[in-house]
């Protein structure tokens, strides 16, 4: 599983032999993209600062970004409410594929399987409330989504246990703010959960279908 950081710096030297470690980028930050070979994604700051959201922006700064080996660029979404999130994304994720990018289209807490557009993006992004980050439901979409060829991407994952649970359930990548503070002890820790993960694989391997 890749583990994006917005706090991983290109000039410092952690992540050395860990390319399950990337970044995530988000708008209206100025950085381009990845240049050192590791994968990235770019979100669009709806959850950490809707303010400064605006969708004709967006494309534009997606516009002038690096697309190789970007593992995909988040459709707008309001925080909790699918319904709002499927009325403001269902435009936009045409306009995002436009570009070139794979489109990640962000579930929120309650949405049902036969509501989700699944023909009109790549990866399937797992937002909304922690409560149901960790439901049942939630914790379902994975393998559903694996069978219709999606990848799957969980939000804000910032502990081992989290970190444990995301790889049990089979998500391709996951992001957190763990390196954004404290770099030097939170890189320890993050750096142990890659390795406990490389040390024991999940009992079970979930793979995209062809």
């Amino acid at each position: 599983m890749i583990y994006l950081s917005g706090g991983l710096s290109p000039n410092h030297a952690e992540g050395s032999g860990y390319p399950e470690l990337g970044y995530m980028l988000t708008y209206p930050k100025a950085n381009r993209g990845d240049r050192t070979g590791r994968p990235f994604a770019f979100d669009n700051g709806c959850y950490a600062n809707p303010q400064a959201y605006d969708d004709d922006r967006y494309l534009a700064w997606l516009d002038a970004r690096h697309r190789e080996r970007c593992l995909f660029a988040t459709a707008p979404d309001v925080v909790g409410d699918w319904r709002a999130t499927l009325e403001r994304s269902a435009p936009m994720m045409r306009r995002i594929r436009a570009l070139g990018y794979p489109v990640a289209f962000i579930a929120q807490d309650d949405i049902a399987p036969d509501v989700i557009p699944w023909d009109e993006f790549d990866v399937l992004f797992i937002g909304g409330s922690t409560d149901w980050k960790l439901s049942e439901a939630a914790y379902a979409l994975p393998a559903f989504a694996h069978t219709l060829g999606k990848a799957t991407h969980l939000g804000r994952v910032n502990s081992s246990p989290r970190f444990r649970a995301a790889r049990a359930a089979g998500y391709d990548s996951a992001d957190g703010t763990m390196l954004a503070y404290g770099r030097t002890v939170n890189w320890h820790r993050v750096k142990a959960w890659i390795d406990d993960a490389r040390r024991q694989p999940p009992l079970f391997t979930l793979e995209c279908a062809a």
